[in-house]
């Protein structure tokens, strides 16, 4: 790592609160419906939140639904006490998958690393199924947003690699005067 990346880091914040969105049809029925289902995905970012002393204040689940998933990041967006959004599920090429369309002109600086580190990591992984998923971040309002496939694997590989280590050191930047 650089100096300066390494300097900024050290002055980044280290309290981070995450806002969670579960976008996933299957699961907001069932949940409606009054059964439950499991989900890994959640349950595998709340204990790696916690291993990483980093706070969830807000969990929401919400259908594949353009306007659903609008409203539950202008709420998370509206939380002072966020500083990133963790969006989870619709990144694929089905045509139920709306989230990356939906939270893309929400965004008013785009990371494009992110996407194409995380399809990188992931072909080490997987192989060339990596090229289907559409991983996005940027900032807007001072707040990190990620948008990450659902699958468990995918969720370990972006916040031990790609999120934990880098949310204090974008949310810092994001949050700068110009």
């Amino acid at each position: 790592m650089s100096e300066s990346s390494q300097k900024h880091k050290a002055t980044a914040p280290t309290k981070l609160n995450f806002a969670l969105i579960m976008c996933s049809t299957s699961r907001f029925t069932a949940h409606k419906a009054g059964s439950t289902m499991k989900d890994s995905s959640s349950d595998l970012i709340i204990e790696t939140l916690r291993k990483y002393d980093k706070k969830l204040v807000s969990r929401v689940l919400v259908a594949d639904d353009k306007e659903a998933i609008r409203e539950a990041i202008r709420d998370a967006l509206k939380n002072e006490d966020v500083n990133a959004v963790l969006i989870v599920g619709g990144t694929g090429i089905a045509p139920k998958d709306v989230t990356i369309e939906t939270v893309s002109p929400l965004l008013e600086k785009t990371l494009p690393g992110f996407g194409e580190l995380f399809r990188s990591l992931s072909y080490d992984e997987i192989g060339s199924p990596a090229i289907m998923s559409r991983a996005v971040a940027g900032v807007t309002e001072g707040k990190a947003i990620f948008c990450i496939p659902g699958s468990p694997n995918a969720v370990k590989l972006c916040l031990d690699k790609l999120i934990l280590p880098e949310t204090g050191h974008i949310v810092k930047h994001a949050r700068e005067d110009s």
